[in-house]
C-alpha cells in the first residue's frame, strides 16, 4: 500500500531527476527551503507525516512535470506499490443514482479510469472537481482521489453525498451523530451544516493529481 516514505522518496527521485537537492526544489517551487526536509517528515510527537498536496502541485508546476511522472517514480522503486486503475467519476456522475452502491462504493463499469499506487483500498477512485468551491486548493477540472474506507478527521478534505443527490467537496470542522459540519476552502462559498439524516455519505480525499 502507498506509504509515507513512498511519497517522500519520489519527491527526492524528482529532485534528483531535475539536477536538484531537495531544498533546492523546494527553493524552486516557491516554498520554504527545508519544507522537504528529514526533519520536516515527521511530527514532534514521531508520527509519519504526509507532504501537502499544494506542495506536491508546486514542485510539478516548478519542474514541468506531470504527475503521471511523478506517480511512477512513486511506483519505480523496488518494494514501492504497483499502480492499478481506478475509476474517474465526474460530479455529475455521482450525483446520479447507480453511480454508488448503498455502501457508497462505484459501482458499474464503463469508466474514463486513471492509473494510481495501489492505498490499500480495493473501492478507491477518482473525482473529477467541478466548480470553484475549492480553490485555490482544487480547481475546475482537477482530480482527487478518494478513499471510503480512510478514516476521517477534523481538518481533512472530504466529498459529500447528501440523499438529494448533491455532491461537494469540502473541508471536515465538525461530524457528531446529529450533524456534519463542512468549511469552505474558498471563502466566496458559504460553510454547510447538514444533519446527518441527509447524509448519503462521506470519503475522505486522499490526494489531488493537480
Amino acid at each position: 500500500m502507498l506509504t509515507h516514505t513512498n511519497i517522500w522518496q519520489a519527491i527526492d527521485r524528482l529532485a534528483r531527476e531535475y539536477g536538484m537537492s531537495s531544498s533546492g526544489l523546494a527553493r524552486r517551487a516557491g516554498l520554504d527551503p527545508t519544507t522537504f526536509n528529514k526533519s520536516k517528515r515527521v511530527t514532534r510527537a514521531g508520527r509519519a507525516r504526509w507532504p501537502s498536496t499544494e506542495s506536491v502541485a508546486k514542485i510539478l508546476r516548478a519542474t514541468g512535470a506531470s504527475i503521471e511522472e511523478f506517480v511512477a517514480y512513486v511506483s519505480s522503486e523496488q518494494g514501492y506499490p504497483p499502480l492499478r486503475r481506478i475509476p474517474v467519476i465526474g460530479y455529475a456522475q455521482a450525483g446520479n443514482d447507480g453511480y454508488f452502491d448503498d455502501a457508497g462504493y462505484p459501482t458499474g463499469s464503463g469508466w474514463d479510469e486513471v492509473e494510481f499506487p495501489s492505498i490499500g483500498d480495493a473501492n478507491a477512485y477518482a473525482l473529477e472537481i467541478s466548480g470553484d468551491s475549492m480553490a485555490p486548493v482544487y480547481r475546475d477540472g482537477d482530480l482527487v482521489i478518494v478513499s471510503p474506507s480512510a478514516g476521517i478527521r477534523r481538518g481533512d478534505r472530504v466529498v459529500v453525498k447528501t440523499r438529494q443527490g448533491e455532491v461537494m467537496a469540502k473541508e471536515l470542522d465538525r461530524r457528531s451523530a446529529i450533524k456534519l459540519e463542512l468549511l469552505s476552502v474558498n471563502a466566496s462559498h458559504n460553510n454547510r451544516t447538514i444533519p446527518m439524516t441527509e447524509v448519503d455519505w462521506v470519503h475522505r480525499i486522499v490526494w489531488a493529481s493537480q
